[in-house]
């Protein structure tokens, strides 16, 4: 028994793959941002947004790592200089120069947006059969719901 990754139609494989590839600029640029945020929030919230937007890109930089193997796993090159990730990211740099609850409202929304991505991922990856590309972008879209779910926590009240 062959395995998905190389049962794929060409077409089907490289729709796949195109999809990890923008998750994992996204996810790239979205890990550097809580970094970035990490070491510049400032305010009453520091100690809280500090360790919350660490375990933020802890995580992103693993989460990276999974969809660029399955990349891999799919028989195709995955991208790993931030030029490139520059270049196909929908999810934007910020400097760091701005307040807590602008950086808050920043990562949640790309949490969302991340979500979504790997949301519309997974169906794809079902559609062409491919359960394990399908799990991982389930089990990634989760993750950023419940980011996001946390961040936006912050901006209540």
């Amino acid at each position: 028994m062959s395995s998905i990754a190389t049962s794929l139609a060409p077409d089907a494989n490289a729709e796949i793959v195109d999809g990890l590839a923008q998750a994992v600029a996204d996810l790239s640029v979205e890990t550097l941002k809580a970094q970035n945020y990490h070491w510049n929030v400032t305010g009453m919230a520091f100690g809280p947004l500090h360790e919350l937007f660490q375990k933020i890109y802890e995580d992103h930089f693993e989460g990276q790592d999974e969809l660029a193997e399955r990349i891999k796993m799919l028989g195709a090159h995955a991208e790993g200089t931030y030029s490139g990730f520059l270049k196909r990211a929908r999810i934007r740099e910020c400097d760091g120069r701005i307040d807590a609850q602008t950086m808050i409202a920043n990562l949640k929304a790309d949490q969302e947006a991340l979500s979504g991505q790997l949301t519309a991922l997974a169906e794809l990856a079902d559609k062409h059969g491919d359960l394990v590309t399908n799990d991982l972008a389930v089990e990634r879209a989760s993750v950023h719901d419940k980011f996001a779910w946390l961040l936006g926590a912050h901006l209540e009240g």
